[in-house]
């Protein structure tokens, strides 16, 4: 009887061993890569300093997680991947590419910097603020997204009296994704941002 039983257990056991969950996906880390080289022009007069301020964002992108919406099943609904992330909050990864354009004809400043050189004698740069509202991928169908972007931007100038209001515009920019997965997210999101910042340093320039 043991000799029968025997076998019978084994075979239990490497049934059971075929049945264990692969092991778990790796979770990927993703940022908007190197900025974009882009030829110096010459003979560019040299624009004002600028204060930059932190992007404000709401609670759903205060974290590192990427999110999508169904927009074919519930448009309203964010959703993170499951094994992929940022590596920086959205406001952050936004802030340094808008900085990297900008800096591209003019210094632009934080607040230590703007405080130091204000402390010198220099007159108070222009602060702009930013507000992420929209920063997601957008799935039409299962196979369609696209990158979306909504940025609420405010330039403001600094006088005695406190800050003044000089000029406040939304920009948007959607940018088809490649692949419907989180990869094909995260290179629709960086374009997306990319035109943006572009779109806003041609607006500063007509300030």
């Amino acid at each position: 009887m043991k000799r029968v039983l025997l076998p019978l257990l084994l075979a239990a056991l490497l049934a059971g061993c075929k049945s264990l969950p692969d092991k778990p996906v790796q979770e990927v880390m993703y940022d908007f890569g190197p900025a974009p080289a882009v030829p110096l022009e010459a003979n560019v007069p040299a624009r004002p300093p600028l204060l930059l301020s932190d992007v404000q964002v709401g609670v759903a992108l205060e974290g590192t997680g990427m999110l999508y919406r169904l927009a074919y099943e519930d448009p309203h609904q964010l959703r993170p991947y499951a094994f992929a992330r940022w590596s920086s909050p959205p406001g952050e990864l936004v802030h340094q590419r808008l900085r990297d354009v900008l800096g591209r004809d003019r210094a632009v400043l934080d607040p230590r910097s703007a405080s130091t050189l204000t402390r010198r004698g220099g007159a108070a740069p222009p602060v702009l603020r930013l507000e992420l509202d929209e920063f997601s991928q957008v799935f039409a169908s299962p196979a369609e997204s696209e990158g979306v972007l909504r940025l609420r931007v405010t330039l403001l100038e600094s006088t005695r009296g406190g800050e003044k209001l000089v000029a406040q515009r939304r920009f948007e920019a959607r940018r088809p994704a490649a692949s419907a997965d989180a990869a094909g997210g995260v290179r629709a999101l960086a374009a997306a941002t990319e035109a943006v910042a572009a779109e806003i340093a041609g607006w500063l320039r007509e300030r």
